[in-house]
């Protein structure tokens, strides 16, 4: 497929079939503002999705990882069940960065996936969960695509954690920040996101958009319209690098 020079920078057909997992409607609609046509409601049981033109399906899966795995299994398998399954999913939406590295307005695509808080707090210190002998806490999308990406939009890799709490001291920060050294922004879906996809064989990508510091909570500092036309505008530049990547080759 040519990308027409007149739609450079829109979301176009597409080879994949990809699933973009938002958490709020506020986070679909700028996602959806890079499509090339009209989005049309599609309902699916247990989901309502956005479909933008190009096989990209928009959903507002919910707040935190939990209803964000639900909901996103949910259209993994209505999908699947259709016979046509999706060949990526993306958790997308905004985010807080860490500073200096991931500055408020910047964008941030992960390279590792990690659920910040999933484990146990000892004497000694909070464990993994993977340190109790179970589960995962780390999903890494495509290397190769993580690199596009970046490219593409001028994101920067590194770790994106997946909190059930926002971050609201400078300590907790801190905290996050020395267990977690490649960290560059925190959200409450990705890890969730990307535990669906794993289910069913399908890889991930998360990208953020920085609307605030991780910290202390200053609804001052807040740049939520800049962070959400941010997401927009990288959005815009992907379906190139989705034109030409193949998850078979992997």
């Amino acid at each position: 497929m040519e990308l027409p020079a007149e739609e450079e920078g829109r979301l176009t057909t597409s080879p994949l079939n990809v699933l973009v997992a938002t958490a709020v409607p506020a986070e679909r609609d700028a996602v959806a503002r890079a499509a090339s046509g009209p989005v049309r409601e599609v309902s699916r049981p247990g989901v309502t999705l956005h479909r933008a033109p190009g096989g990209w399906d928009l959903l507002a899966a919910g707040v935190g990882p939990a209803l964000a795995a639900a909901s996103t299994a949910a259209a993994l398998t209505a999908a699947a069940c259709a016979g046509t399954p999706y060949g990526l999913v993306v958790s997308a939406g905004i985010g807080g960065g860490f500073a200096p590295h991931a500055p408020v307005g910047s964008l941030v695509v992960a390279d590792e996936i990690t659920a910040a808080d999933l484990g146990a707090e000892t004497a000694e210190g909070f464990l993994p969960v993977t340190e109790l002998g179970f589960g995962t806490v780390t999903h890494r999308p495509p290397g190769d695509l993580v690199r596009e990406v970046a490219a593409a939009t001028g994101a920067r890799p590194g770790t994106v954690l997946t909190v059930s709490t926002v971050t609201g001291t400078a300590e907790r920060a801190a905290a996050l920040g020395a267990r977690h050294p490649r960290a560059l922004a925190e959200a409450m879906e990705g890890f969730g996101v990307a535990e669906a996809a794993a289910a069913h064989g399908v890889p991930v990508l998360e990208l953020r958009a920085v609307s605030n510091p991780v910290g202390p909570r200053d609804r001052a500092a807040w740049r939520i319209p800049d962070a959400l036309a941010a997401l927009a505008g990288a959005f815009g530049k992907l379906a190139p690098v989705l034109e030409s990547w193949n998850p078979h080759d992997q």
